[in-house]
């Protein structure tokens, strides 16, 4: 199945938006364009040799905490979100992700991509060792906080975010998403 080329042509736009404001990450954001010019779909997390996944920096109404998933697969807080699962646009599956993950409504998400991250997603259930090529978004909540937690997570909590930068339990793109979050 090949991707649609105005689906593709949009997120290279995004990632070259990306690069142009945070030009330090140009390695990363070149090995997201490798993926995404990859002859077999990096959309669909039957893909092993790594694909696609949104995530949320799902921040309160003022800016002031980020709402963590201590993930029931990886036992650790991060950042809600998951795989594209065929769809294109990475907004809209961070988007997606967030309501699903949090059971929050009236959530808004930014066009403009957040942060960029690779990382090993280890063997479970079956499932080799592969790579998530993450794309992230901020997603910001509405009048209403109280979320739900769902079966991806063993608990969700509101955090906050001037905290996270020296918190060395946190795994360390939660950390840089803070630091990029405060230098706002």
């Amino acid at each position: 199945m090949s991707m649609d080329p105005n689906a593709a042509d949009a997120a290279r736009r995004a990632l070259a938006d990306y690069r142009r404001r945070w030009l330090a990450e140009s390695a990363t954001v070149d090995r997201f364009l490798d993926l995404l010019d990859d002859a077999e779909d990096p959309f669909r997390r039957e893909r092993l040799a790594g694909h696609f996944t949104a995530s949320a920096w799902l921040v309160d109404r003022a800016g002031e905490r980020v709402l963590l998933t201590h993930h029931r697969k990886l036992d650790r807080w991060l950042q809600l979100g998951g795989h594209a699962d065929g769809e294109c646009d990475f907004a809209r599956v961070a988007l997606t992700e967030a309501e699903e993950e949090s059971g929050l409504t009236a959530l808004t998400v930014e066009a403009e991509i957040f942060d960029l991250d690779a990382h090993e997603i280890p063997e479970h259930k079956g499932v080799p060792a592969h790579i998530h090529y993450d794309v992230r978004f901020i997603v910001r909540a509405g009048e209403n906080e109280a979320f739900v937690v769902s079966d991806e997570s063993h608990a969700l909590a509101w955090r906050a975010i001037a905290t996270l930068p020296h918190d060395e339990s946190m795994d360390s793109s939660v950390r840089r998403m803070a630091e990029k979050w405060l230098s706002r």
